[in-house]
């Protein structure tokens, strides 16, 4: 049996008596797209920032491709291949879409210098690369903060891209996008990451997006894992249409 690409085993964390890591055993194999659902307070980020590094565990132990990374810290595990994005982007606001994916990549590689010019830092091919796979090698020369919300959605997933991560963390990528764009971000999302055979987990709370583009699903409710396999049989689980969907 293959290793898995990450793996929690009795991950525990509670803060006072609100506890948000219930015991959590969990593995996710290469190619796998999850889907994590949720209410708000339920252990979805928790989770996502343990598994990161952003937060320790009182108890329990986060493994990637097979080795211990739970005292390590986010950079360290970056390093290693898992990266995340964040519900609000985490731009260079002020310099260029094109820009942006090279600071991101400058500082993977320590290839900045003092002296050495930020566009002979990262190979350009490399970076066209990256933004012609989310769409956004015409808007290069833009600066960054000036984007509207979903193409700056794409720029941080770029900026991730460009780091040739293992496994992929997205928290909440469509929120904040209208409902018209977002199965739009998400096809385009999910065929970069398929381009760069890319394992993802991504938070997400709009059921369609999950139905159509999660291989599997894992549900939080009170910090432990209430269901977990395709999106047919968790969202069609009784405790997750009540306590997850609201119905």
């Amino acid at each position: 049996m293959s290793t898995p690409l990450l793996q929690t085993a009795d991950l525990q964390l509670a803060f006072g008596a609100v506890v948000v890591a219930d015991h959590i055993d969990f593995s996710l194999m290469e190619g796998e797209r999850l889907a994590v659902i949720g209410q708000n307070g339920a252990g979805k980020t928790t989770f996502i920032n343990i598994c990161t590094g952003l937060i320790r565990p009182q108890a329990g132990q986060v493994f990637f491709e097979g080795k211990e990374v739970t005292r390590l810290s986010p950079r360290a595990i970056a390093l290693r291949g898992m990266v995340r994005s964040f519900q609000l982007p985490q731009l260079f606001t002020e310099h260029t879409v094109r820009d942006c994916v090279r600071l991101a990549a400058a500082g993977k590689r320590g290839g900045l210098g003092l002296w050495t010019p930020l566009a002979e830092a990262v190979p350009a091919d490399e970076v066209e690369h990256v933004l012609e796979m989310v769409g956004l090698a015409a808007r290069g020369n833009e600066i960054s903060g000036a984007l509207p919300e979903g193409q700056r959605k794409l720029l941080d997933i770029a900026m991730a891209l460009i780091l040739k991560p293992r496994l992929l963390i997205l928290d909440e990528p469509t929120s904040g996008v209208s409902t018209d764009e977002k199965h739009g971000l998400m096809a385009t999302i999910m065929s970069a990451l398929d381009a760069q055979k890319v394992t993802a987990i991504f938070v997400e709370h709009d059921v369609d997006i999950v139905s159509q583009y999660a291989t599997r699903v894992a549900a939080w409710i009170a910090g432990r894992i209430a269901a977990d396999g395709t999106p047919q049989q968790v969202l069609a689980d009784p405790e997750v249409r009540k306590n997850v969907i609201g119905e």
